[in-house]
């Protein structure tokens, strides 16, 4: 294998990590790669522990050295496809897309068609060439599995004004989320700094040294376990919504990745417990929606603001709360 066909990478096991099978502790630690694919890099000696081969079952210590030899992804390119958008607003300087659970907003590793790129090379003659070739229009990204509105720029010019409020924080965004837990208290600032979780790469955590993220909420309806809340960003971090829910005991219910699919989270139990269980069934992803869009439009420069409609899901989980009022 050449140096053109593949890269390395080194990890030095920190201090206090405690003891873990070496396909278990990579998998979280190498973006896109998976247990299986780790497996497959230790069997072929792409992967040495302190200069020396080891099976997938070794165990890791502390200021252990970790070499890995692996491929370089193929070359992704972004091509046009015929996949339906739900177009809000539309001018000749930019699009209002609601974006659908499920959907990547741009093709990267893992993740090579379907996305909402794709689908905006088919619908658009014309897209902003800011960012990468993998990336046109897109000025903000939601997560694949968080619905809601997008704003998209036809040319550079707007596109450079609309990034400009993004980074000013001018923009205005609201989410509405069911999450785990009753509110003591009707509205709340979350401030807690946010970076790479070093347990798992793969995840964003509150970190000391991390960087500055703050989240508004507002309680729009109570349950015995649940809330919906209304939710706005002063910062736009990776997973900043669903980190800051989590930390403060209230993740947004039915997220994998953040403990939202428990069904007895907080020690739920009996009919209760089944009753969440059921619930659980109504939504495979976190229930977070982007329902609102404000910003100041690039030509004409006054403030417009875009509503959306809470996705089916998200509104069949409300119906079965209200039911067991």
């Amino acid at each position: 294998m050449t140096s053109e066909e593949h890269r390395s990478l080194q990890i030095t096991v920190p201090q206090g990590e405690h003891p873990k099978r070496i396909d278990v502790y990579l998998a979280h630690q190498i973006e896109n790669a998976t247990r299986t694919k780790v497996q497959e890099a230790i069997e072929n000696g792409n992967v040495l522990v302190n200069g020396k081969s080891v099976k997938p079952s070794y165990q890791i210590a502390p200021n252990d050295c970790i070499e890995i030899t692996i491929p370089k992804p193929p070359r992704i390119e972004a091509v046009p496809e015929n996949i339906p958008l739900d177009i809000v607003y539309e001018d000749d300087v930019l699009l209002i897309v609601n974006k659908p659970a499920g959907m990547v907003t741009h093709p990267a590793y893992g993740n090579y068609s379907g996305t909402l790129v794709n689908a905006l090379l088919y619908h658009c003659n014309n897209l902003s060439t800011v960012n990468t070739e993998l990336r046109p229009g897109i000025v903000h990204r939601l997560d694949k599995d968080t619905s809601g509105l997008l704003v998209v720029a036809k040319n550079n010019a707007a596109h450079h004004y609309l990034a400009r409020q993004f980074s000013a924080h001018t923009i205005e965004r609201e989410y509405w989320a069911i999450v785990w837990g009753a509110f003591k208290n009707p509205k709340g600032i979350i401030e807690a700094n946010l970076g790479r979780s070093k347990k798992d790469r793969k995840k964003v955590a509150v970190v000391e040294n991390g960087k500055q993220a703050i989240t508004e909420y507002e309680v729009l309806e109570n349950w015995q376990y649940h809330t919906l809340l209304r939710l706005h960003l002063k910062t736009g971090r990776t997973h900043q919504i669903r980190v800051h829910l989590a930390h403060i005991g209230h993740p947004v219910f039915g997220d994998p990745t953040y403990g939202g699919r428990n069904p007895a989270w907080g020690g739920i139990t009996g009919k209760h417990l089944q009753f969440t269980s059921q619930l659980l069934k109504h939504i495979s992803r976190q229930a977070l929606h982007a329902k609102t869009l404000g910003f100041q439009h690039p030509v004409t420069h006054k403030f417009v603001q875009f509503n959306s409609q809470l996705p089916a899901d998200m509104e069949e989980v409300l119906h079965l709360l209200n039911s067991q009022k």
